[in-house]
Formats: C-alpha cells, sequence, structure tokens
C-alpha cells in the first residue's frame, strides 16, 4: 500500500484534498474514483525521492474533475463499499 496526497487542480489553483492509501501508484491518463465518490483524471504523478515524511506519504496525485460526458461519469451512483469490496477479505474483527 502506498500513502498518497490528492491535489485537486482546478483553473489555476491547487487544492489539497486529502491523503489516501493505493494498491497501485495512479498513472497519468487515468481516471480514479476519489472518496467521494466522484472520478477524478490522473494529470500528474510526482514521487518524493530520498525524502522521509513523517507523514507517511510517497507522492502527490494531481486530478481534475473528469469531463461530464466522458464514459467513467456513467460510473455514478456505485456504490464502492457494496458493489466493489469483497467481503471475505474486508472481514472486521
Amino acid at each position: 500500500m502506498y500513502k498518497v496526497l490528492i491535489v485537486l487542480h482546478e483553473g489555476d489553483d491547487y487544492i489539497r484534498m486529502n491523503k489516501v492509501y493505493v494498491e497501485n501508484m495512479p498513472v497519468v491518463g487515468q481516471y480514479i474514483i476519489h472518496s467521494d465518490g466522484l472520478p477524478y483524471y490522473v494529470e500528474e504523478v510526482t514521487s518524493f525521492v530520498g525524502y522521509v515524511s513523517s507523514k507517511g506519504a510517497i507522492a502527490i496525485i494531481v486530478v481534475h474533475p473528469a469531463p461530464k460526458d466522458s464514459a467513467v461519469n456513467d460510473l455514478y451512483g456505485l456504490d464502492i463499499e457494496k458493489d466493489l469490496d469483497d467481503p471475505e477479505y474486508n472481514k472486521h474483527n
């Protein structure tokens, strides 16, 4: 698992969204579904080299909202916990 910082790029602004854990590092050009349930386009992935953070993040992922007419928007209404999570894998003790 990688701990990354998600940054929203909208217009001229860069806005810190939050830190999340990802199993696979996103790549530029990929769409991700964020914890807010909305799809974002990965614009840039910046890894830290030779830097140890007490906060644990290893990369900054810069994203912008997916265009409204992109196919990934058809995923709206998807309940990630219900539809995608594997209940056997995510059992809570």
